[in-house]
C-alpha cells in the first residue's frame, strides 16, 4: 500500500501517516510524518477513520513555514514524538540518529541523516512489507522535491551538505524507491529516485561546484512564518510557559510567589482568555470561578489530582474520544455568573475545551501551562511550569 497523503493548502506541506494494513490489532499501529498544527482535527479524523492508533510522530526537520502538531497529537493520542537529533527540538521524547529504526506493529521506518535544508534534516525510508521484493518509499522532507531540492541559506543549512545528501544518500537508494516530499507547489504528489536522477532540475548534470553557485544566487524571501515557527517547531508546537524562573529547574516554585504578568488574562480567540496556574488558583479560592480539570482518569490517577477541582474529561480513552457527557456536566458544574477556568496536562487540550464551554454560554477560560508543563530536554514533565511546578495544591492517589 502506499501512505496516506495529505496536504497543507496555506503552506503546501505534506503529511504522511502510515500503518500496518496486516495488523489484527485493533487500533492498528501508525505513525505519523510531518503533521501541521493547523490540520489537527483532519489529522485526527482520518486515524479514527481508519481505526489507528498513533505511536509516533515524527519530524524530517524543525520547519520554518509552519508549526507542527506532534505535541498536540501526542496530547490526544498518547504517542511518542522523534525528530533528527541535530534539530534542537528538546521535547522530541526520541532524538533520531542516522540508521535509528522506528516500529509501528510490523512494520518501520528507517532514518537516513540527509543535512543540508537544514543541519539536521532527516529523510525516512519504509520498506512496505517483511518481503525483500517490496516496494520502498522515502519521505524526504525538504531535502529532495519533486523536481527541485530544499533551500540551504538558514538554520545552519549548507548547500554543500545538501547536494552530498541528495548524490550520495539518496540516489543511493534504488531507481524504483517512491520519492514522498515534504512539500510541492505544482500540483505534484511523488515521483521516484530514477526520475529525480536524471531530471531534477536543480541536480542532476550538475557538479557540486556548480550546485554550490546555483543555491548561492537563489537570493529568496525568508519564509513569512520563520521567526514564528522555528521556535515553536523546536519544542514539537507546544505552548511557550508563561515565565522560566531562575534557580534550580527542580525546585518548585512557592505558590506566592506571582508576577504581574501571572495577574493579567492574555487575551484569546473563540474564549475568555489564557490565564496562569497562579491566577487560576487564587480565583477558585475565592469563589470567582469553578476549577475543572478536564483530563482523563487515567491520568488523574496515575500523575495526580487537584482535591476540590471538578472532573470532567474533555477526552477519554480509549482512542481519546470526546466525552459526550462533556456539554451537560460543565454546565451543571459552573453555577450562573462564575467562571470557569480548565486544567489539562500542559495547557494544550483544554483550549478546545474553553471553546466548547464559549459557545455554551459560559465565560471560560484555559489555564497555561496546565497540571504539569511541557516537557524538557530530557523528555521529564513537572520540571520547567505547570500546576505541580508552581506549588499549588495537588494530591496523589
Amino acid at each position: 500500500m502506499n501512505p496516506i497523503q495529505l496536504f497543507d493548502p496555506a503552506s503546501s506541506t505534506f503529511t504522511y501517516i502510515l500503518f500496518d494494513e496486516a495488523s489484527t490489532e485493533s487500533p492498528r499501529p501508525a505513525l505519523i510524518i510531518d503533521p501541521v498544527d493547523e490540520q489537527l482535527e483532519r489529522d485526527l479524523g482520518v486515524l479514527r477513520h481508519y481505526g489507528l492508533k498513533l505511536i509516533w510522530a515524527i519530524e524530517t526537520h524543525a520547519h520554518a513555514d509552519h508549526i507542527t502538531s506532534a505535541g498536540l497529537l501526542a496530547e490526544h493520542t498518547g504517542a511518542q514524538t522523534a525528530a533528527p537529533d541535530a534539530c534542537g527540538i528538546t521535547t522530541a521524547s526520541r532524538q533520531l540518529k542516522d540508521g535509528d529504526v522506528l516500529h509501528f506493529g510490523g512494520q518501520s521506518v528507517k532514518a537516513l541523516h540527509t543535512p543540508g535544508h537544514t543541519g539536521g534534516s532527516m529523510s525516512l525510508v519504509w520498506q512496505n512489507g517483511q518481503a525483500n521484493e517490496a516496494p520502498t518509499h522515502v519521505f524526504t522532507g525538504d531535502t529532495l522535491l519533486i523536481g527541485g531540492c530544499g533551500r540551504t541559506d538558514f538554520q545552519s543549512g549548507s548547500s554543500e551538505m545538501l547536494y552530498n545528501s541528495i548524490t550520495k544518500v539518496l540516489f543511493s537508494l534504488p531507481d524504483s524507491t517512491t520519492v514522498w516530499p515534504g512539500h510541492d507547489y505544482k500540483g505534484q504528489t511523488q515521483s521516484t529516485i530514477g526520475a529525480e536522477k536524471v531530471g531534477n532540475a536543480r541536480v542532476t548534470g550538475r557538479s557540486l561546484e556548480e550546485f554550490v553557485a546555483l543555491m548561492g544566487a537563489l537570493d529568496l524571501p525568508k519564509p513569512k512564518r520563520l521567526e514564528e515557527a522555528v521556535p515553536a517547531n523546536q519544542r514539537s508546537g507546544l505552548a511557550q510557559p508563561i515565565r522560566h524562573d531562575a534557580g534550580d529547574a527542580n525546585t518548585p516554585l512557592n505558590s506566592g510567589n506571582t508576577t504581574k504578568e501571572e495577574d493579567t488574562v492574555q487575551p484569546a480567540e473563540g474564549y475568555a482568555g489564557d490565564v496562569s496556574p497562579q491566577l487560576a488558583f487564587d480565583w477558585w479560592q475565592s469563589g470567582e470561578a469553578v476549577l475543572v480539570d478536564i483530563r482523563t482518569d487515567a491520568e488523574r490517577a496515575w500523575v495526580g489530582f487537584v482535591p476540590g477541582a471538578v472532573d470532567l474529561a474533555w477526552k477519554q480513552w480509549p482512542g481519546m474520544v470526546a466525552n459526550p457527557a462533556y456539554d451537560d456536566g460543565i454546565l451543571a458544574a459552573v453555577p450562573k455568573g462564575k467562571k470557569v477556568v480548565l486544567l489539562c496536562r500542559s495547557g494544550l487540550r483544554s483550549i478546545p475545551a474553553a471553546k466548547r464551554a464559549a459557545e455554551l454560554g459560559l465565560e471560560a477560560y484555559n489555564i497555561m501551562e496546565g497540571f504539569e508543563g511541557d516537557p524538557n530536554s530530557n523528555a521529564h514533565r513537572n520540571r520547567l511550569a505547570g500546576w505541580r511546578y508552581r506549588g499549588l495544591p495537588w494530591r496523589q492517589n
